[in-house]
């Protein structure tokens, strides 16, 4: 059985995780071009997104290990900081919870 690894890349309504070949001497760039992402998703650019294995940041240059998962980290849209204070600003929901009273004995 062939050696491999995995390709991950998320939207916010669609994911990929794409196996693919190891091969001996693989990098994190050749791992993302072999699994054929580059050509499925409109505006996927290597350069400017960063990469990494299992969660920890990598290179693209980086080599790989069998049964790693390479992964493709899109861009912040907001600063963490700021999604914070918009989430504290925001006024709570509270669901409208009817309660039976318990009868009086």
């Amino acid at each position: 059985m062939a050696e491999m690894i995995e390709v991950a890349y998320a939207l916010p309504h669609r994911q990929w995780l794409i196996p693919v070949s190891f091969k001996e001497g693989m990098t994190i760039r050749s791992a993302i071009v072999q699994s054929g992402l580059l050509e499925e998703i409109d505006g996927l650019e290597l350069n400017r997104c960063k990469v990494g294995v299992f969660g920890e940041l990598g290179h693209l240059d980086q080599l790989v290990q069998p049964g790693d998962r390479v992964e493709i980290y899109r861009p912040l849209t907001i600063d963490p900081k700021e999604a914070r204070r918009q989430r504290v600003h925001k006024p709570l929901i509270q669901p409208n919870i009817q309660r039976k009273k318990s009868p009086m004995i």
